[in-house]
C-alpha cells in the first residue's frame, strides 16, 4: 500500500509525534493552517468517512474521545477546531480518514 499516513504509523516516515496509543498517532500537520496544527489518524487503514461501518467507527469514537485530552497537551485552553474533509471534493487528498486538530488563535466561525 502506498499511504502516506501508513508510512508514517509504521516509522518508514518520521513525524513529530503528540500522541500515540494502539489505536491512534497524532502528528503536527507539516503544513499548519494554525499555530498548532496536528493530524489525528486511526492506525487501521480507513479510506475516507465513507467507509466507515459497525467495525471499524471504533477508531474515530476513540480519537474524539482523545482529542481533549490532546488539545490540552498542546496548551489549547479557549477551543480548537477538528475538520475532517471526504472525498476529492471535500478537499481529502490523503484517502486514509484523518482528523486536523487545530487551535492557538482565533479561528472565526467560518470553516
Amino acid at each position: 500500500m502506498d499511504c502516506i499516513f501508513c508510512k508514517i504509523i509504521d516509522g518508514s516516515i518520521p513525524s513529530k509525534k503528540v500522541y500515540e496509543d494502539d489505536m491512534m498517532l497524532a502528528f503536527h500537520d507539516i503544513e499548519p493552517a494554525a499555530p498548532v496544527h496536528v493530524v489525528m489518524v486511526p492506525k487501521a487503514h480507513i479510506e475516507s468517512a465513507d467507509a466507515l461501518n459497525e467495525e471499524n467507527v471504533k477508531y474515530v469514537a476513540h480519537i474524539f474521545s482523545k482529542a481533549g485530552e490532546i488539545a490540552k497537551s498542546l496548551g489549547l485552553k479557549n477551543g480548537y477546531r477538528i475538520v475532517n474533509n471526504c472525498g476529492p471534493d471535500g478537499g481529502q487528498t490523503v484517502f486514509h480518514i484523518h482528523f486536523h486538530l487545530m487551535g492557538g488563535k482565533q479561528l472565526g466561525t467560518m470553516v
